[in-house]
């Protein structure tokens, strides 16, 4: 946790950018019952039943200093998904020498899903642009 405190206390510099990456599930629901209609100075009134239309991975990425955010939603969680985000952050980024990415233990958030996704060159120079810091377990 030291090291991460260390990192936040950073002043800025858009050449090693502190990205914080995170990811999480979302469902799809759709209303089963029509909602009640309003009506003038009464509460809004919603049924609580659903029907759930699918699941989806958000990833989300946030550079606390600066406020500028990516996204991006992949049909479930995988490897891949991860590769290709960091794709996009990478991109983001472009003028950075290195990324410092702020995230968590996940299984899948780790460069060797470049090298299970891209081509060995892309692999590796995409792990080139990043350091990663993980928070301890159970601190996300």
């Amino acid at each position: 946790m030291e090291k991460i405190l260390w990192l936040y206390a950073q002043p800025h510099d858009p050449l090693y950018p502190v990205v914080c990456l995170d990811e999480r599930p979302c469902f799809l629901i759709g209303e089963v019952v029509e909602p009640i209609a309003m009506q003038t100075g009464q509460v809004r009134k919603e049924h609580y039943a659903y029907v759930k239309l699918g699941s989806c991975t958000l990833f989300a990425a946030i550079e606390p200093l600066t406020g500028q955010r990516l996204a991006q939603v992949h049909t479930r969680r995988t490897e891949r998904g991860f590769a290709l985000f960091c794709q996009a952050v990478a991109t983001a980024y472009s003028a950075a020498t290195r990324i410092r990415l702020v995230l968590d233990n996940l299984n899948t958030h780790n460069a060797s899903a470049f090298y299970e996704h891209l081509p060995a060159d892309e692999a590796f120079a995409l792990a080139q642009r990043f350091e990663f810091f993980y928070t301890p377990k159970s601190a996300s």
